[in-house]
C-alpha cells in the first residue's frame, strides 16, 4: 500500500527586509550574508500576524485549492516551537479560524469530528508530525490527515542570529494516494540532548519588573520567543546528528554502498540558504573515501568539482525559496522540497518516480533521515503553487519599520489591505478568559 503526501499548500508573510539593509545598519558586509550565507530577504510578521494565522493561512489554501472537504480530514498535526500558549494547541486557534470560514459551504464546525494536536521539538516537530501522521494513515488507509509546519524564527536584534530571522507554514495532506510523494516507511534516527539552541523560562525577582501586580511572586518565570544559542556548537550537532541518521537509515535499509548517489534531491532543514550544502560534505566525503579529519580537508572536499556538480545539481533548486524567505524553523525542510520542485516544474522535467532524501534536524538535538518517490501526478499538485509569483508580490518594509515589528511598537498593521487572517485582540478583562486570543477573517 502506498502511503505519502497528496498535496501541499504554503504560507509567506507579505512583508520582508532586504538583508542589505539589514547588513548595513548592522556594520555587517552585505556580500558576507548574500554571497556567503545565501540571504537575500527575510520574511516578517506583520502586526496581526502570528504562528496561529500562517498555519491557518496555509490549511485554508491547501482545502480550497485542491477542493478538500474538511469533514474528510480525520487529523491535524501541527508541529512549531512558535506555539501561542503552553496547553492549548496551536492547531486548535489555526482549525478553528478555517472553520469560520468554511462554515456557508460545510456547516458549522465542519473539523468537530478531527483530532488536533502540536508537536514540538524545536525545528525537527513538523517532520516529527509528518511520521505520525503517515503511520496513522498506514494502519487506516480509508482516512486522510494533515500535517501543517508553522513557526516565526526571532532573534534578538543586533544578536548573531537576526539575520536568519524568518517565517511562515507549509500544509501537507497524507492519504493513500500519494501524488506528490510516497514516502518509505525507513527512517535513519541520531539524537542527543544537548544545548545548542534552546528557550528556557528565565528568571527574575518582582523587584526587577516595573509595574508588576502585587499578587504576582517574588520571583517570576517569563518566556520569550528569543532562544539561547551557540551558532557554532549547533553547525556541530547538525553534522553529528545528521551523520548518525543517515548511518542509522542505511543500516534500517541494508545498504552498504552510497545511499543518495541515486537520489534526483538532497532537502535539508535549511537555518540559512547555503546550510544544506556547507553540511553535507563530511557525509559525501565519507561515501567516497575521502579523508576529513581536519577543517581545512572539509574545505577541500566541499571545494571539488565532484562535491560542486553534486550542490549544482542536487542541492541548489531547494535553497532558492530560503533564500528569498529565511530560516522557517519546522517549515523549513518542507518550503526546501516545494522550492526543488518548483524548479524541476519551471524547467519542464519529468522527475516522477525518481527518489528525493532528506534531511531533518531539530536544535536539542535529533535528526531523520527518510526517502519519498515523486508521484505520477506531481505536476498537478505543483502547478498550483506559484512559489516564486508569490514571493514576488511582497511588500518591503524599511529598518525602522522592521525593528518597530520586532519590538512589538506598532498597533496598526503595516498593511491595512491584506485579506486573510488576523488577530483580533486578547482578552485583558474577564478573569477566566484573561489573556484568550481572539481572530478573524477579512
Amino acid at each position: 500500500m502506498k502511503v505519502g503526501v497528496q498535496s501541499v499548500s504554503y504560507y509567506v508573510p507579505h512583508l520582508y527586509l532586504e538583508i542589505k539593509d539589514l547588513a548595513v545598519q548592522r556594520g555587517i558586509d552585505p556580500l558576507k550574508l548574500e554571497k556567503g550565507l545565501g540571504l537575500h530577504k527575510m520574511a516578517f510578521p506583520d502586526v496581526h500576524e502570528d504562528v496561529a494565522t500562517f498555519a491557518a493561512e496555509a490549511l485554508l489554501r491547501l482545502m480550497k485549492d485542491y477542493e478538500i472537504d474538511p469533514r474528510e480530514i480525520n487529523r491535524i498535526y501541527l508541529g512549531t516551537e512558535s506555539a501561542l500558549d503552553a496547553a492549548k494547541p496551536t492547531a486548535t486557534f489555526a482549525v478553528h479560524m478555517v472553520e469560520q470560514v468554511l462554515e456557508y459551504q460545510y456547516g458549522e464546525r465542519c473539523f468537530k469530528n478531527c483530532d488536533a494536536v502540536d508537536m514540538t521539538f524545536a525545528c525537527i516537530g513538523g517532520v516529527d508530525a509528518l511520521q505520525n501522521a503517515l503511520d496513522y494513515v498506514r494502519v487506516n488507509p480509508h482516512k486522510k490527515a494533515i500535517v501543517i509546519a508553522s513557526d516565526y524564527a526571532k532573534y534578538e536584534l543586533a544578536s548573531g542570529g537576526e539575520y536568519t530571522q524568518g517565517g511562515g507554514a507549509v500544509a501537507l495532506l497524507i492519504s493513500s494516494q500519494p501524488d506528490l510523494l510516497e514516502i518509505e516507511n525507513h527512517w535513519g534516527v541520531g539524537m542527543e540532548s544537548v544545548f545548542d539552541f534552546f528557550k528556557p523560562r528565565r528568571h527574575y525577582s518582582k523587584e526587577a519588573l516595573q509595574n508588576a501586580p502585587e499578587n504576582y511572586p517574588d520571583k517570576i518565570e517569563i518566556f520569550s520567543d528569543e532562544p539561547v544559542f551557540d551558532g557554532q556548537y549547533s553547525n556541530e550537532c547538525f553534522k553529528d546528528r545528521i551523520r548518525e541518521a543517515y548511518l542509522h537509515y542505511k543500516e534500517e535499509k541494508g545498504i552498504n554502498e552510497n545511499a543518495f548517489k541515486d537520489w534526483r534531491f538532497l532537502i535539508f532543514h535549511l537555518p540559512y540558504a547555503f546550510h544544506g550544502k556547507r553540511i553535507f560534505s563530511e557525509i559525501f566525503a565519507l561515501e567516497n573515501d575521502l579523508a576529513y579529519s581536519t577543517n581545512e580537508e572539509v574545505k577541500l572536499v566541499a571545494g571539488s568539482e565532484e562535491y560542486k556538480t553534486l550542490v549544482k545539481e542536487k542541492i541548489e533548486p531547494s535553497q532558492r525559496a530560503s533564500s528569498e524567505i529565511g530560516n522557517m524553523y519546522t517549515a523549513s525542510l518542507f518550503m526546501a522540497l516545494l522550492s526543488a520542485l518548483e524548479v524541476s516544474y519551471q524547467r519542464g522535467e519529468d522527475i516522477a518516480e525518481q527518489k528525493i532524501g532528506f534531511f531533518a534536524y531539530g536544535s536539542g538535538s535529533k535528526s531523520k533521515v527518510f526517502t519519498a518517490t515523486v508521484g505520477k501526478n506531481w505536476k498537478h499538485v505543483v502547478e498550483k503553487w506559484k512559489l516564486f509569483d508569490t514571493l514576488k508580490q511582497r511588500q518591503a518594509i524599511d529598518f525602522d519599520t522592521y525593528e518597530k515589528l520586532h519590538r512589538k511598537q506598532l498597533d496598526t498593521p503595516v498593511n491595512m489591505n491584506k485579506k486573510g487572517f488576523k488577530w483580533d485582540f486578547t482578552e485583558e478583562e474577564n478573569p477566566v478568559l484573561k489573556g484568550a486570543r481572539y481572530y478573524r477573517y477579512q
